[in-house]
Protein backbone atom coordinates (compact mmCIF):
# COMPACT_ATOMS: atom_id res chain seq x y z
CA UNK A 1 0.00 0.00 0.00
CA UNK A 2 1.60 2.89 -1.24
CA UNK A 3 1.17 6.68 1.06
CA UNK A 4 1.75 9.94 0.86
CA UNK A 5 4.60 11.04 2.33
CA UNK A 6 4.13 14.57 4.67
CA UNK A 7 7.49 16.00 5.79
CA UNK A 8 7.99 18.20 8.52
CA UNK A 9 10.82 20.67 7.78
CA UNK A 10 12.57 23.75 9.54
CA UNK A 11 15.58 24.65 11.06
CA UNK A 12 16.78 23.59 14.42
CA UNK A 13 14.95 24.23 17.53
CA UNK A 14 11.40 25.17 15.98
CA UNK A 15 9.62 21.96 17.70
CA UNK A 16 9.76 19.76 14.85
CA UNK A 17 9.84 16.60 16.94
CA UNK A 18 7.09 17.69 19.06
CA UNK A 19 4.79 18.28 16.65
CA UNK A 20 6.04 14.60 15.21
CA UNK A 21 4.94 13.07 18.26
CA UNK A 22 2.30 15.29 19.10
CA UNK A 23 0.69 13.74 15.80
CA UNK A 24 1.43 10.51 16.39
CA UNK A 25 -0.17 10.84 19.92
CA UNK A 26 2.95 8.98 21.23
CA UNK A 27 6.29 9.69 22.43
CA UNK A 28 8.85 8.40 19.26
CA UNK A 29 10.89 11.02 18.59
CA UNK A 30 13.46 12.10 21.29
CA UNK A 31 12.85 15.84 22.11
CA UNK A 32 15.31 18.17 23.64
CA UNK A 33 15.82 21.53 24.07
CA UNK A 34 19.44 21.36 22.62
CA UNK A 35 19.11 22.15 18.81
CA UNK A 36 19.52 19.16 16.35
CA UNK A 37 19.00 16.71 18.85
CA UNK A 38 16.88 14.16 16.42
CA UNK A 39 18.85 11.43 16.01
CA UNK A 40 17.06 8.14 16.04
CA UNK A 41 12.85 7.27 14.44
CA UNK A 42 12.01 9.96 12.39
CA UNK A 43 9.46 8.35 10.70
CA UNK A 44 6.06 6.68 11.69
CA UNK A 45 2.47 6.08 9.95
CA UNK A 46 -0.05 9.03 11.52
CA UNK A 47 -3.42 8.44 10.80
CA UNK A 48 -6.35 10.88 10.99
CA UNK A 49 -10.03 10.78 9.99
CA UNK A 50 -9.73 7.62 8.82
CA UNK A 51 -6.71 8.22 5.96
CA UNK A 52 -3.29 7.36 7.16
CA UNK A 53 0.17 9.06 5.77
CA UNK A 54 3.90 8.63 6.30
CA UNK A 55 5.05 11.40 8.55
CA UNK A 56 8.52 12.44 8.24
CA UNK A 57 10.83 14.50 10.80
CA UNK A 58 13.44 15.96 9.15
CA UNK A 59 15.51 16.85 12.14
CA UNK A 60 18.70 14.17 11.47
CA UNK A 61 22.24 15.43 11.55
CA UNK A 62 24.05 17.76 13.15
CA UNK A 63 27.29 18.83 11.99
CA UNK A 64 30.18 19.93 13.97
CA UNK A 65 30.16 23.70 13.38
CA UNK A 66 27.35 26.31 12.36
CA UNK A 67 28.67 26.76 8.71
CA UNK A 68 28.00 22.80 8.29
CA UNK A 69 25.06 22.84 10.06
CA UNK A 70 23.41 25.38 7.69
CA UNK A 71 24.67 23.01 4.57
CA UNK A 72 23.24 19.96 5.91
CA UNK A 73 20.35 21.82 7.13
CA UNK A 74 19.57 22.78 3.49
CA UNK A 75 20.57 19.28 2.08
CA UNK A 76 18.48 17.31 4.00
CA UNK A 77 15.23 20.09 3.23
CA UNK A 78 15.49 19.55 -0.50
CA UNK A 79 15.69 15.60 0.11
CA UNK A 80 12.74 15.76 2.22
CA UNK A 81 10.87 18.20 -0.87
CA UNK A 82 11.90 15.86 -3.43
CA UNK A 83 10.08 13.05 -1.61
CA UNK A 84 7.39 15.02 0.30
CA UNK A 85 3.58 14.90 -1.74
CA UNK A 86 3.19 17.98 1.03
CA UNK A 87 5.09 19.69 3.19
CA UNK A 88 4.94 21.43 7.37
CA UNK A 89 7.07 24.21 7.12
CA UNK A 90 7.39 24.74 10.72
CA UNK A 91 8.78 28.32 12.20
CA UNK A 92 8.97 29.98 15.30
CA UNK A 93 6.40 32.26 15.99
CA UNK A 94 8.39 33.65 19.35
CA UNK A 95 11.81 34.41 17.37
CA UNK A 96 10.28 35.65 14.06
CA UNK A 97 10.85 35.19 11.13
CA UNK A 98 14.88 34.13 10.43
CA UNK A 99 17.27 34.17 7.71
CA UNK A 100 17.32 30.17 7.11
CA UNK A 101 13.37 30.45 7.29
CA UNK A 102 13.68 32.95 4.32
CA UNK A 103 16.16 30.69 2.59
CA UNK A 104 13.96 27.79 2.75
CA UNK A 105 10.75 29.16 1.88
CA UNK A 106 12.53 30.56 -1.01
CA UNK A 107 13.19 26.77 -2.05
CA UNK A 108 9.46 25.66 -1.36
CA UNK A 109 8.15 28.20 -3.67
CA UNK A 110 10.37 26.71 -6.22
CA UNK A 111 9.12 23.14 -5.41
CA UNK A 112 5.85 23.28 -6.50
CA UNK A 113 4.50 21.31 -3.13
CA UNK A 114 1.76 22.02 -1.47
CA UNK A 115 2.79 23.81 1.83
CA UNK A 116 1.47 24.97 5.61
CA UNK A 117 3.82 27.77 7.34
CA UNK A 118 2.64 26.05 10.79
CA UNK A 119 4.00 29.08 13.27
CA UNK A 120 4.58 27.23 16.48
CA UNK A 121 4.77 28.07 20.12
CA UNK A 122 1.84 30.44 19.62
CA UNK A 123 0.05 29.63 23.04
CA UNK A 124 -2.29 32.28 23.06
CA UNK A 125 -4.12 35.62 21.47
CA UNK A 126 -0.31 37.20 20.95
CA UNK A 127 0.89 34.15 19.44
CA UNK A 128 -1.52 34.62 16.66
CA UNK A 129 -0.46 38.00 16.27
CA UNK A 130 3.24 37.19 16.03
CA UNK A 131 2.62 34.27 13.44
CA UNK A 132 0.88 37.09 10.99
CA UNK A 133 4.42 38.34 10.04
CA UNK A 134 5.01 34.92 8.59
CA UNK A 135 2.48 35.68 5.69
CA UNK A 136 5.61 37.72 4.51
CA UNK A 137 7.62 34.17 3.39
CA UNK A 138 5.22 34.42 0.49
CA UNK A 139 3.62 30.82 0.82
CA UNK A 140 0.32 31.82 2.15
CA UNK A 141 -1.57 32.44 5.61
CA UNK A 142 0.36 31.04 8.26
CA UNK A 143 -1.31 28.82 10.77
CA UNK A 144 -0.53 29.56 14.27
CA UNK A 145 -0.34 26.42 16.28
CA UNK A 146 1.37 24.71 19.48
CA UNK A 147 3.04 21.38 19.30
CA UNK A 148 3.71 21.41 23.39
CA UNK A 149 0.01 21.94 24.12
CA UNK A 150 -1.93 20.44 21.25
CA UNK A 151 -3.52 24.07 19.94
CA UNK A 152 -4.41 23.80 16.73
CA UNK A 153 -3.11 20.37 15.65
CA UNK A 154 -6.47 18.86 14.33
CA UNK A 155 -6.49 22.18 12.20
CA UNK A 156 -2.97 21.17 10.55
CA UNK A 157 -4.19 17.50 10.42
CA UNK A 158 -7.14 18.46 8.80
CA UNK A 159 -5.22 20.47 5.82
CA UNK A 160 -2.82 17.80 5.97
CA UNK A 161 -5.33 15.13 4.60
CA UNK A 162 -8.15 17.31 2.69
CA UNK A 163 -7.31 16.20 -0.56
CA UNK A 164 -5.50 13.36 0.02
CA UNK A 165 -5.60 10.67 -2.87
CA UNK A 166 -6.39 7.73 -1.44
CA UNK A 167 -4.00 4.68 -0.80
CA UNK A 168 -2.90 2.32 -3.70
CA UNK A 169 -3.37 -1.20 -3.22
CA UNK A 170 -1.41 -3.57 -5.20
CA UNK A 171 -3.69 -6.19 -7.11
CA UNK A 172 -4.55 -9.55 -5.55
CA UNK A 173 -2.54 -12.01 -7.93
CA UNK A 174 0.51 -9.28 -7.03
CA UNK A 175 2.77 -9.76 -3.96
CA UNK A 176 4.87 -6.81 -3.08
CA UNK A 177 8.18 -7.66 -1.77
CA UNK A 178 10.21 -4.92 0.09
CA UNK A 179 14.29 -5.95 -0.22
CA UNK A 180 16.18 -4.54 2.71
CA UNK A 181 19.12 -4.24 4.51
CA UNK A 182 23.02 -2.76 4.81
CA UNK A 183 24.91 -1.11 2.39
CA UNK A 184 27.02 -3.79 0.89
CA UNK A 185 24.77 -6.73 2.24
CA UNK A 186 23.98 -8.09 -1.42
CA UNK A 187 20.44 -6.52 -2.19
CA UNK A 188 20.92 -6.02 -5.55
CA UNK A 189 22.69 -9.30 -6.38
CA UNK A 190 19.90 -11.23 -4.89
CA UNK A 191 17.49 -9.55 -7.06
CA UNK A 192 19.80 -9.56 -10.25
CA UNK A 193 20.45 -13.77 -9.66
CA UNK A 194 16.57 -14.38 -9.38
CA UNK A 195 15.81 -11.73 -12.29
CA UNK A 196 18.69 -13.64 -14.49
CA UNK A 197 19.92 -10.47 -15.71
CA UNK A 198 22.26 -7.49 -14.11
CA UNK A 199 19.17 -5.09 -14.31
CA UNK A 200 20.64 -3.28 -11.09
CA UNK A 201 24.01 -2.05 -10.65
CA UNK A 202 26.65 -3.98 -8.39
CA UNK A 203 29.86 -3.15 -7.25
CA UNK A 204 31.92 -3.69 -4.18
CA UNK A 205 31.26 -0.36 -2.87
CA UNK A 206 29.07 0.21 -0.16
CA UNK A 207 26.01 2.43 -1.14
CA UNK A 208 25.88 2.23 -5.07
CA UNK A 209 22.02 1.69 -4.85
CA UNK A 210 20.64 4.96 -4.55
CA UNK A 211 16.68 4.72 -4.99
CA UNK A 212 13.92 1.84 -5.55
CA UNK A 213 13.64 0.03 -8.47
CA UNK A 214 10.57 -2.25 -9.16
CA UNK A 215 11.36 -5.68 -10.44
CA UNK A 216 8.81 -8.10 -11.67
CA UNK A 217 8.20 -11.96 -11.68
CA UNK A 218 5.75 -14.09 -12.54
CA UNK A 219 6.31 -17.34 -11.22
CA UNK A 220 4.12 -19.78 -9.49
CA UNK A 221 0.77 -18.71 -11.00
CA UNK A 222 1.96 -14.56 -8.72
CA UNK A 223 3.41 -11.91 -9.82
CA UNK A 224 6.13 -11.28 -7.22
CA UNK A 225 7.07 -7.51 -7.47
CA UNK A 226 10.70 -6.98 -6.26
CA UNK A 227 11.28 -3.54 -4.62
CA UNK A 228 14.94 -3.00 -4.38
CA UNK A 229 16.10 -0.29 -2.10
CA UNK A 230 18.88 1.82 -1.00
CA UNK A 231 21.17 0.35 1.92
CA UNK A 232 20.96 1.44 5.33
CA UNK A 233 23.10 2.46 7.59
CA UNK A 234 23.67 2.95 11.72
CA UNK A 235 21.87 6.27 11.91
CA UNK A 236 24.68 7.59 14.39
CA UNK A 237 27.22 7.29 11.35
CA UNK A 238 25.16 8.97 8.63
CA UNK A 239 27.81 11.89 7.12
CA UNK A 240 26.27 12.03 4.00
CA UNK A 241 22.79 13.71 3.95
CA UNK A 242 22.12 11.11 0.79
CA UNK A 243 21.34 8.69 3.68
CA UNK A 244 18.50 10.18 5.03
CA UNK A 245 17.11 9.81 1.63
CA UNK A 246 17.66 6.61 1.37
CA UNK A 247 16.29 5.53 4.77
CA UNK A 248 13.36 7.29 4.18
CA UNK A 249 12.87 5.27 0.37
CA UNK A 250 13.26 2.23 2.44
CA UNK A 251 10.42 3.16 4.65
CA UNK A 252 8.49 4.14 1.56
CA UNK A 253 9.18 1.01 0.58
CA UNK A 254 8.54 -1.44 3.14
CA UNK A 255 4.96 0.83 3.25
CA UNK A 256 4.34 -0.24 -0.40
CA UNK A 257 5.56 -4.04 0.57
CA UNK A 258 3.37 -7.19 1.57
CA UNK A 259 6.46 -8.94 2.49
CA UNK A 260 9.82 -7.80 3.77
CA UNK A 261 13.08 -9.54 3.03
CA UNK A 262 15.56 -8.45 5.78
CA UNK A 263 19.16 -9.25 4.19
CA UNK A 264 21.94 -9.84 6.84
CA UNK A 265 25.91 -10.74 5.70
CA UNK A 266 26.61 -14.02 7.16
CA UNK A 267 30.31 -12.57 8.27
CA UNK A 268 28.90 -9.42 9.82
CA UNK A 269 26.85 -9.50 12.85
CA UNK A 270 23.33 -8.36 13.02
CA UNK A 271 23.40 -4.59 13.60
CA UNK A 272 20.87 -2.59 16.09
CA UNK A 273 19.86 -0.70 13.08
CA UNK A 274 18.29 -4.11 11.38
CA UNK A 275 15.87 -4.63 14.08
CA UNK A 276 14.81 -1.35 14.37
CA UNK A 277 13.88 -1.45 10.75
CA UNK A 278 12.42 -4.86 11.16
CA UNK A 279 10.21 -3.41 14.00
CA UNK A 280 9.32 -0.77 12.03
CA UNK A 281 8.02 -3.54 9.37
CA UNK A 282 6.33 -5.42 12.10
CA UNK A 283 4.44 -2.31 13.20
CA UNK A 284 3.29 -1.71 9.76
CA UNK A 285 1.89 -5.26 9.61
CA UNK A 286 4.01 -6.17 7.07
CA UNK A 287 5.19 -10.20 6.58
CA UNK A 288 8.90 -10.51 7.56
CA UNK A 289 11.77 -13.16 6.05
CA UNK A 290 15.05 -13.05 7.26
CA UNK A 291 17.71 -13.64 4.55
CA UNK A 292 21.14 -14.82 5.53
CA UNK A 293 23.29 -14.00 2.53
CA UNK A 294 27.36 -14.95 1.90
CA UNK A 295 26.44 -18.04 3.36
CA UNK A 296 29.38 -19.96 1.11
CA UNK A 297 32.11 -17.16 2.47
CA UNK A 298 31.33 -18.78 5.87
CA UNK A 299 32.93 -21.59 7.38
CA UNK A 300 30.66 -23.75 9.08
CA UNK A 301 29.38 -27.42 9.78
CA UNK A 302 26.18 -29.18 10.59
CA UNK A 303 25.59 -27.30 13.24
CA UNK A 304 26.81 -23.61 11.62
CA UNK A 305 23.23 -22.27 10.52
CA UNK A 306 21.30 -23.84 13.66
CA UNK A 307 23.86 -21.78 15.72
CA UNK A 308 23.27 -18.69 13.57
CA UNK A 309 19.43 -19.01 13.90
CA UNK A 310 19.55 -19.17 17.96
CA UNK A 311 22.07 -16.32 17.41
CA UNK A 312 19.37 -14.21 15.86
CA UNK A 313 16.44 -15.52 18.17
CA UNK A 314 18.88 -14.13 21.12
CA UNK A 315 19.51 -10.88 20.08
CA UNK A 316 15.66 -10.90 18.86
CA UNK A 317 13.51 -12.56 20.75
CA UNK A 318 10.23 -10.84 19.47
CA UNK A 319 11.39 -11.89 16.10
CA UNK A 320 11.50 -16.16 16.43
CA UNK A 321 8.36 -16.35 14.40
CA UNK A 322 10.36 -14.95 11.50
CA UNK A 323 11.82 -17.74 8.68
CA UNK A 324 15.59 -17.58 8.27
CA UNK A 325 16.93 -18.93 5.09
CA UNK A 326 20.39 -19.23 4.07
CA UNK A 327 21.81 -18.28 0.63
CA UNK A 328 24.09 -16.93 -1.56
CA UNK A 329 23.70 -14.24 -4.32
CA UNK A 330 27.20 -15.03 -5.64
CA UNK A 331 26.55 -19.06 -6.49
CA UNK A 332 22.70 -18.93 -6.40
CA UNK A 333 22.74 -21.53 -3.21
CA UNK A 334 18.59 -21.32 -2.09
CA UNK A 335 18.32 -18.08 -3.62
CA UNK A 336 14.82 -19.53 -5.92
CA UNK A 337 13.86 -21.70 -2.44
CA UNK A 338 13.11 -17.69 -1.17
CA UNK A 339 10.03 -17.91 -3.59
CA UNK A 340 8.76 -20.37 -1.03
CA UNK A 341 8.55 -18.30 1.80
CA UNK A 342 7.61 -15.79 0.37
CA UNK A 343 4.64 -16.89 -0.78
CA UNK A 344 4.45 -18.95 2.70
CA UNK A 345 4.31 -15.66 4.42
CA UNK A 346 1.90 -13.66 2.36
CA UNK A 347 -0.83 -16.47 2.63
CA UNK A 348 0.21 -16.32 6.31
CA UNK A 349 -0.65 -12.75 6.46
CA UNK A 350 -4.04 -13.15 5.32
CA UNK A 351 -5.21 -16.10 6.77
CA UNK A 352 -8.24 -16.04 8.60
CA UNK A 353 -9.54 -18.73 11.43
CA UNK A 354 -13.50 -19.40 11.74
CA UNK A 355 -15.11 -18.28 14.98
CA UNK A 356 -15.92 -21.77 15.52
CA UNK A 357 -12.46 -22.81 15.63
CA UNK A 358 -10.91 -19.86 17.26
CA UNK A 359 -13.91 -20.40 19.94
CA UNK A 360 -13.18 -24.12 20.50
CA UNK A 361 -8.79 -23.41 20.54
CA UNK A 362 -7.92 -20.21 22.03
CA UNK A 363 -10.67 -20.20 24.69
CA UNK A 364 -9.97 -23.47 25.66
CA UNK A 365 -6.75 -21.80 26.36
CA UNK A 366 -8.12 -18.59 27.92
CA UNK A 367 -10.36 -21.23 30.68
CA UNK A 368 -7.43 -23.08 31.38
CA UNK A 369 -4.97 -20.32 32.46
CA UNK A 370 -7.44 -16.98 32.82
CA UNK A 371 -6.62 -13.37 32.98
CA UNK A 372 -5.22 -12.79 37.03
CA UNK A 373 -7.50 -10.92 38.82
CA UNK A 374 -6.74 -6.87 39.41
CA UNK A 375 -7.30 -5.19 42.55
CA UNK A 376 -10.30 -7.97 43.15
CA UNK A 377 -11.61 -7.54 39.91
CA UNK A 378 -11.93 -10.76 37.58
CA UNK A 379 -11.37 -10.38 34.23
CA UNK A 380 -13.76 -12.65 31.70
CA UNK A 381 -13.52 -13.25 28.14
CA UNK A 382 -16.52 -14.99 26.53
CA UNK A 383 -15.97 -14.30 23.29
CA UNK A 384 -13.23 -13.96 20.38
CA UNK A 385 -13.31 -13.27 17.07
CA UNK A 386 -10.51 -12.32 13.83
CA UNK A 387 -11.15 -9.31 12.86
CA UNK A 388 -10.15 -7.53 8.74
CA UNK A 389 -6.85 -9.07 7.56
CA UNK A 390 -4.48 -7.97 7.00
CA UNK A 391 -2.54 -8.50 9.41
CA UNK A 392 -3.99 -11.18 11.66
CA UNK A 393 -5.64 -9.12 13.95
CA UNK A 394 -7.74 -11.12 16.90
CA UNK A 395 -10.89 -8.84 18.88
CA UNK A 396 -11.31 -10.46 22.71
CA UNK A 397 -14.32 -9.25 24.24
CA UNK A 398 -14.30 -9.23 28.07
CA UNK A 399 -15.51 -7.05 30.77
CA UNK A 400 -12.47 -5.38 31.66
CA UNK A 401 -10.49 -5.08 28.81
CA UNK A 402 -7.96 -1.69 30.33
CA UNK A 403 -6.81 -4.30 33.42
CA UNK A 404 -5.31 -6.97 30.65
CA UNK A 405 -1.25 -6.83 31.21
CA UNK A 406 1.33 -7.50 28.18
CA UNK A 407 2.63 -10.57 29.90
CA UNK A 408 -0.75 -12.14 29.48
CA UNK A 409 -0.92 -10.37 26.08
CA UNK A 410 2.06 -12.34 25.06
CA UNK A 411 0.45 -15.33 26.39
CA UNK A 412 -2.35 -15.26 24.29
CA UNK A 413 0.04 -14.50 21.23
CA UNK A 414 1.49 -18.02 21.72
CA UNK A 415 -0.61 -19.77 21.85
CA UNK A 416 -2.36 -18.49 18.68
CA UNK A 417 1.01 -19.03 17.24
CA UNK A 418 1.29 -22.93 18.69
CA UNK A 419 -2.38 -22.98 17.43
CA UNK A 420 -2.29 -21.48 14.44
CA UNK A 421 1.15 -20.69 12.79
CA UNK A 422 1.50 -17.67 11.28
CA UNK A 423 4.58 -17.89 10.08
CA UNK A 424 6.38 -14.85 9.52
CA UNK A 425 3.71 -12.48 9.74
CA UNK A 426 2.70 -9.91 13.55
CA UNK A 427 -0.13 -10.87 14.86
CA UNK A 428 -2.00 -8.27 16.79
CA UNK A 429 -4.24 -8.94 19.88
CA UNK A 430 -7.03 -6.29 20.92
CA UNK A 431 -9.50 -6.62 24.22
CA UNK A 432 -12.47 -4.63 23.99
CA UNK A 433 -15.75 -4.23 26.21
CA UNK A 434 -18.65 -5.60 23.90
CA UNK A 435 -21.73 -3.28 23.38
CA UNK A 436 -21.98 0.58 24.18
CA UNK A 437 -19.58 1.03 27.00
CA UNK A 438 -16.52 0.24 24.94
CA UNK A 439 -13.38 1.12 26.63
Amino acid sequence: MALATIAIIGRPNVGKSTLFNRILRRQLAVTDPTPGVTRDRNYAVAEWGGRSFLLVDTGGLVPQSDDEMQKHITAQSELAIAEADRIVFLVDCQIGIHPTDEELAAMLQKSGRKVLVAANKADGDAGDLDAAEFANLGLGEPLAVSATAGRRIGDLLDWIIDGLPESILAPADEIAVAVIGRPNVGKSSFVNKLLDTDRHIVTDIPGTTRDSVDSRIKAFGKTFVFIDTAGLRRKARIRENIEFYTTLRTIKSINRADVVCLLFDASLPPAVQDFKIAEYAAESGKGLVFLVNKWDLVEKDEATAGQYVHWLEQKARTFAYVPVVFISALTGQRVHKVFDFIQTVAAERTKHIKTQELTETIMADIQALPPPAVKGKYIKIPYVAQAENPPPTFVFFCNYPKLIREPYERYITNRLRERFGFIGVPIRVRFRKKGKDQQ
